[in-house]
């Protein structure tokens, strides 16, 4: 598998590689995140009520987890704004030690498919925690200039 080239400098090909991205998220950011968007559901940050409704612990929301996801594809277009669409489903929480390292979030992506037409490429992300996917589908379309 190749390196995808960087979306200005060639077309990237079928199977190309992104480079790998690994993040970590924290409690310290769930907090944030509640405030920016609004949502406080007490899952994202008391440990009693996330295990109250069956969780292990206190999770992401999932909405940050894409995110953080997208970072990959829009670390390498270098633009956001050449982001056309990005979607996911989301399959497993992302659980969020009470510790100062958080839980890590392993990316990498792979252009799935190239429409040298309409001048896009499809990218096809994998988001694992603990080993184990936790969002199917998760691609993005990009305008390669």
């Amino acid at each position: 598998m190749m390196t995808a080239p960087a979306p200005s400098s060639a077309t990237p090909a079928v199977g190309d590689a992104l480079p790998g991205l690994t993040v970590s998220i924290t409690r310290a950011q769930l907090v944030r995140y509640a405030g920016a968007s609004g949502d406080f559901n007490p899952i994202h940050w008391n440990s009693r009520t996330a295990v109250a409704v069956g969780l292990p612990d206190v999770i992401a929301h999932g909405m940050l987890t894409m995110a953080q996801a997208g970072r990959i594809v829009t670390d390498w277009v270098g633009d956001p704004t050449r982001v056309v669409s990005f979607e996911v489903r989301f399959t497993r929480p992302v659980v969020v030690p009470d510790d100062d390292t958080g839980a890590r979030l392993d990316l990498t992506a792979v252009v799935g498919a190239v429409d040298t037409g309409a001048g896009t490429a499809r990218i096809d992300i994998t988001a694992k925690f603990d080993g184990q996917t936790v969002l199917g589908k998760a691609r993005a379309v990009v305008r390669l200039s």
